[in-house]
């Protein structure tokens, strides 16, 4: 059985964030099989010396929810229910983070997001969804 994973890239423009800040997720859809180890991607662009990285997960007719955290001091967290298969590895050198989700399953057929902090905040209505 097939496992469709999609990653979208989720930009912002409100007054927190900087404008040279910014995360791209060059994968937009990606499949598996039931079991497989899948890595989703993401670069980020910020100024801010000490990062913080956010992956969401967003189920069909769902809201987006928190799964975890990686500061750039190596140090994260997570939901418990995300705890033990999914993890993130980020790499300051390459402006990245990644995603890790172990034994796969069909329950994370999802829309996976990432997130540079500043989040989104307040004023949402100049939110930009680019569709694949």
């Amino acid at each position: 059985m097939l496992i469709w994973l999609k990653s979208l890239l989720l930009l912002a423009a409100v007054l927190e964030c900087r404008t040279q800040d910014s995360v791209n997720q060059p994968t937009r859809v990606q499949t598996a099989s039931e079991h497989d180890v899948v890595t989703l991607h993401c670069t980020y662009s910020t100024s801010d010396q000490y990062p913080y990285l956010y992956w969401y997960q967003q189920k069909t007719n769902g809201f987006p929810v928190y799964m975890l955290r990686k500061l750039s001091t190596g140090s994260s967290s997570s939901e418990k229910e995300f705890e033990e298969r999914f993890h993130a590895d980020l790499n300051k050198s390459s402006s990245s983070v990644s995603l890790l989700i172990r034994d796969v399953c069909v329950s994370d057929s999802a829309v996976y997001y990432c997130a540079l902090k500043p989040t989104v905040t307040g004023n949402t209505k100049t939110l930009y969804k680019n569709d694949f």
